[in-house]
C-alpha cells in the first residue's frame, strides 16, 4: 500500500510489542533523509524518524537495491553511522543474492524482524509504476530471492510499498507487487508451503 511513510507507524507498533526491530530493506534509495519542503514526516525521512525513536535494532538493519543519484559525495554515511549495512545495486548485479541472504540470515539471528520493500527496489523496466524510478535495479528473481531467503527468520510484519497505479500503464508493477506480497506472505513463521 501507499509509499513509504506507511512503514513507520507500522513499526512504531510492532516496536512497543517486540522492542527494537532487525529490519531488511529493499529499495532504491535509504529513506534516511532528514525534512522535504520543511516537513519531518515524508516517504524518505520513514526510516531516520525510526532511528531517532529507537524503533529500530540498527546493528540487524540491511537495505539492498540503494542506488541513484545524490546531491551529498558520500550518501550513506548516515546509513552506515547507524551500523545499518547498505547493499547497492551494483554488488547485485549479474548475481545470485543467496550468498548475500546467507549472510543477512546470520545477521537477522532469532530475533523479530521487518521486510519493507519499495517496488521501486526493482529496476524500472519490470516495475515502471511507481513515483521515483531509479535505473539499473534488481530483477524480479532477485526479488524473490531476497524474500524466500527470510524464511525461517522471526518476521513480524512486512509491507510493499510505492506501487503508483496511474503510472503503471501495463498492470505489470501491481502484478509484480501482487506476486511479491504473497511471496512474503508465504515466508512468514507458521505458513506451511510445499
Amino acid at each position: 500500500g501507499g509509499d513509504h511513510t506507511i512503514t513507520y507507524p507500522i513499526l512504531q507498533a510492532l516496536a512497543a510489542k517486540h522492542g527494537p526491530v532487525g529490519l531488511v530493506h529493499v529499495d532504491a534509495h535509504t529513506d534516511t533523509g532528514d525534512t522535504a519542503l520543511g516537513e519531518k514526516i515524508y516517504h524518505g525521512s520513514t526510516f531516520r524518524r525510526c532511528v531517532e525513536e529507537g524503533l529500530l535494532d540498527c546493528g540487524r538493519v540491511v537495505q539492498i537495491g540503494i542506488r541513484g543519484s545524490s546531491y551529498d559525495p558520500d550518501p550513506h554515511k548516515y546509513c552506515r553511522e547507524q551500523g545499518f549495512r547498505v547493499v547497492p545495486a551494483e554488488e547485485c548485479w549479474m548475481k545470485s543474492l543467496e550468498p548475500l541472504m546467507r549472510e543477512v540470515r546470520a545477521q537477522m539471528g532469532d530475533k523479530p524482524m521487518y521486510i519493507s520493500f519499495d517496488i521501486d527496489g526493482l529496476d524500472p523496466a519490470y516495475a515502471p509504476g511507481t513515483g521515483t524510478p531509479e535505473i539499473a535495479g534488481l530483477t524480479p528473481a532477485q526479488a524473490l530471492e531476497i524474500i524466500r531467503g527470510c524464511k525461517g527468520l522471526n518476521i513480524v510484519g512486512c509491507d510493499l510499498v510505492e506501487v503508483a497505479p496511474m503510472y503503471d500503464v501495463s498492470g505489470n508493477t501491481a502484478l509484480l507487487g501482487a506476486n511479491l506480497l504473497f511471496e512474503m506472505l508465504c515466508v512468514l513463521p507458521g505458513v506451511k508451503t510445499l
